[in-house]
């Protein structure tokens, strides 16, 4: 399995705007600032955009207007960030964090299915982690 790359710690602002890159791709800053959906200052936009190739989870080409595209996947941002909350909410206890998504709202029959893919699959590896110790 190939290991990601740690993704440093996002404010709400950066979120945004990486959202922003990852469903319209390469865009200007007025391109940015448009796609926001809402009144930005373009400095508030180009302040964003720089803290984030700063970090490095964006890419800034040296062309003129300069083009900013994201640098890391969701999945890569999202998993830090879902650890810090598990961490924080329940002490790194999955069950009680699951246990309120899945009691507290409806559940398509995908979802579901999902959740129940995603559980056979930590089974497997946890069984398989066990029989790796006793051959040793």
């Amino acid at each position: 399995m190939a290991r990601k790359r740690k993704v440093p710690r996002l404010s709400a602002g950066e979120m945004e705007m990486l959202q922003v890159l990852w469903r319209e791709g390469p865009v200007t800053l007025v391109e940015a600032q448009r796609a926001l959906g809402r009144p930005i200052g373009y400095t508030t936009v180009q302040t964003r955009l720089n803290r984030l190739v700063d970090k490095g989870v964006v890419a800034r080409n040296p062309e003129r207007p300069a083009r900013y595209q994201a640098a890391v996947a969701p999945e890569d941002v999202s998993a830090g960030h879902l650890e810090l909350l598990l961490e924080r909410v329940s002490g790194g206890n999955v069950v009680p964090l699951v246990a309120h998504l899945v009691q507290d709202r409806t559940l398509s029959d995908d979802e579901i299915g999902q959740l129940r893919d995603l559980v056979n699959e930590a089974q497997r590896r946890a069984q398989s982690k066990r029989s790796g110790r006793g051959k040793r």
